[in-house]
């Protein structure tokens, strides 16, 4: 069974999945989101939409998903061990946009809540995600608009909530193998239970509607910037970074992938094409070599 809380943040993200995927088939212009909907043995399922080989995008995601089982994995339980074994509920969307264009961003967010049910206790409860920014050739004007909006969408909720979930996507987003940030970073946040329910559910809405108010200024800017093969092989070469982390680093792949989710929906976020190519390097004072310079926290708003 599915509780009342969980059931309310149920139709908030639906909403937001529908939205935004709207407004990215609005700016790609030319492929729609295909749906596949899911169900899981243990309870729940969920909705996978994505869009193939658009104009603007080669490959976009965004799933929801409200699934139960009787037993938190380990990933959900590591800052909780007095929630070990307990039932548990979760609700989610994530996002993953891979765009054609190298000097387009590849973005990600996600929205989660989860509540925890353990046998001799009062059920427990909170909140989780973020948005981040993957740029291969970045631009100021860009870095400094996604965290504006990042931090005007935080204002209303006090002053130290920008600081501080800028500064754990900074340390979050980290490949310590490559001693690098996986991007420009954007908002993270974990075990949020700390406000009320309405005032947490709030901060969530704004952190789904802020992600496109701090996207879709990027992609109008970008999409059609010319390109050529250079670029082109240098933002697969990049993306073979972002594959690094979800697979050995990212929190959510490894909990869907312990909880027995499936694997299709989990590994949506990976990008349909990437290379790698030992020992590359590339050469001093080039714009390849620019980016090098952004995968490290720094100030943008």
């Amino acid at each position: 069974m599915f509780s009342e809380l969980s059931e309310r943040v149920d139709t908030l993200l639906r909403g937001l999945q529908d939205r935004i995927g709207g407004a990215i088939e609005g700016v790609d212009g030319a492929a729609r989101f295909l749906e596949d909907t899911w169900s899981r043995s243990e309870g729940g399922g969920g909705r996978t939409r994505v869009l193939k080989h658009g104009r603007v995008f080669e490959q976009a995601g965004i799933g929801f998903s409200r699934v139960l089982g009787e037993q938190l994995p380990a990933s959900a339980t590591a800052h909780r061990p007095q929630l070990a074994g307990a039932a548990w509920t979760a609700v989610g969307v994530s996002l993953v946009f891979h765009p054609w264009n190298p000097y387009l961003p590849t973005t990600h967010a996600n929205l989660r809540y989860f509540e925890a049910h353990p046998r001799d206790a009062a059920p427990v409860w909170w909140f989780g995600g973020g948005f981040d920014l993957t740029p291969f050739y970045p631009f100021d004007e860009d870095c400094a608009h996604w965290h504006g909006v990042a931090r005007a969408l935080c204002a209303p909720f006090g002053s130290q909530v920008y600081p501080r979930y800028k500064k754990w996507c900074d340390q979050y987003f980290f490949l310590k193998h490559r001693d690098e940030t996986r991007g420009i970073g954007g908002l993270f946040y974990d075990d949020l239970n700390e406000w009320d329910f309405e005032t947490c559910l709030r901060f969530t809405e704004a952190v789904g509607l802020g992600f496109l108010d701090a996207y879709l200024p990027i992609v109008m800017r970008r999409r059609d910037m010319p390109y050529g093969e250079r670029e082109r092989e240098f933002q697969l070469y990049r993306r073979g970074r972002y594959v690094e982390f979800n697979l050995v680093y990212d929190r959510g792949t490894l909990f869907g992938l312990q909880s027995g989710g499936r694997a299709e929906s989990i590994l949506m976020s990976l990008p349909p094409r990437l290379r790698y190519e030992y020992g590359w390097r590339p050469e001093a004072g080039s714009a390849e070599a620019r980016l090098a310079g952004y995968l490290r926290p720094r100030e943008w708003a």
